[in-house]
């Protein structure tokens, strides 16, 4: 999925993806990851999610990293914040109490620019990339995050019927990429809602990602 797509998504508003409330999956299973209030957490591809300002709201702070100016002025803009905004290499930084975040390539991020993370919440980026970027990206993921766990939020329906994104996530595929770093619980499983469901019937699934000694 070629960068052009995403930026001109969000110039032209097509953002149906963008939930208006936090995602009641986020609020119901993230305490599953047992953080302590402080935690931070990384959001990659957040977009403006409400779900940042549900995270703040609970007392996290909150990393993302996100493709589009244009997301992260509107989700600052909706958080009634003023960004502090500085150059960090490739990337641009926005940053509030408790929130940075970042503009640009998610794989131009390096753990030796936003430091260490306490947990990954996944909504949104690994189903907005085609299966050739997903091995690519899973493993950027854990080297920058030092496999930090997760909470991860997939979607399985018959790809053949629909293109992406959101693209289908097979169990399978979750297994792939994280077994090897990780302990993979399989939390919920139940029918997609909102954009999605207009489209296709999908289920929505989420996933607990911890170390093999948590």
């Amino acid at each position: 999925m070629h960068t052009d797509f995403w930026l001109n998504r969000w110039e032209s508003n097509e953002i149906g993806f963008h939930e208006e409330e936090a995602n009641p999956l986020l609020v119901k299973y993230f305490p599953a990851l047992s953080l302590k209030k402080s935690s931070r957490v990384f959001l990659p591809l957040c977009g403006k999610t409400r779900d940042i300002a549900w995270l703040l709201s609970q007392g996290y702070s909150v990393v993302g990293a996100e493709l589009s100016q244009l997301a992260v002025e509107q989700l600052f803009a909706e958080l009634s914040v003023e960004p502090e905004i500085t150059q960090q290499g490739a990337l641009r930084l926005c940053r509030a109490k408790n929130l940075d975040v970042f503009v640009g390539d998610l794989f131009q991020l390096s753990s030796s620019i936003f430091g260490s993370i306490d947990a990954i919440y996944d909504r949104a980026a690994l189903v907005a990339l085609p299966e050739e970027t997903r091995r690519r990206y899973t493993a950027h993921l854990m080297e920058i995050t030092e496999s930090a766990p997760q909470l991860l939020i997939t979607y399985e329906y018959d790809q053949s019927q629909m293109d992406g994104p959101p693209f289908s996530i097979s169990r399978e595929e979750v297994n792939h990429h994280y077994t090897q770093h990780y302990k993979v619980k399989h939390l919920s499983r139940t029918e997609a809602t909102g954009s999605l469901r207009k489209r296709i019937a999908a289920q929505e699934e989420v996933w607990l990602l911890t170390s093999h000694t948590y």
